[in-house]
């Protein structure tokens, strides 16, 4: 199986229990915002570069936390799998519009889903396995051991 390596970023809405994820063109699963590294790059300037190309963000780099690097099936690759570090931003993009948020370049459909009650999948509308499978688990775990410390 051959591996493809990304980098991707968290985004949670500010009043409710749900991430920001994007659909490529041409594809049925929705994902978290990122993509492949240029020659060169970081883990951290490819989330960088990849929001910025992919939805118009600027991000403040002292707002991303890394979460870690996980390993899944690729969503829209036969015989794949996808290594992501995946960053959290810690507060919400300054240039977000949270109730229409804006996707550019090869994005076909952005939108905010539950990660407490992710929908199951349809033949329309698929999630990738790296945020199903272990970066929402991972999400929560962390948010609640913040919560545990803050309490």
């Amino acid at each position: 199986m051959t591996n493809i390596t990304v980098s991707a970023l968290v985004i949670q809405h500010p009043s409710e229990s749900a991430l920001l994820m994007v659909r490529k063109r041409g594809t049925t699963s929705f994902m978290l915002p990122g993509g492949k590294p240029e020659p060169g790059e970081t883990a951290r300037d490819t989330v960088v570069r990849e929001i910025r190309e992919e939805l118009g963000l600027r991000l403040d780099e002292s707002q991303l936390f890394f979460l870690g690097t996980f390993t899944a099936p690729a969503a829209n690759e036969a015989r794949h799998t996808v290594t992501g570090h995946v960053f959290v931003c810690e507060t919400v993009p300054a240039d977000l519009n949270i109730d229409a948020p804006q996707c550019l370049q090869e994005i076909d459909d952005i939108d905010w889903f539950s990660y407490v009650d992710l929908p199951p999948d349809t033949a329309g509308r698929q999630f990738a396995p790296l945020t199903r499978t272990q970066v929402i688990p991972a999400l929560v775990k962390h948010w609640d051991l913040t919560r545990e410390e803050e309490g």
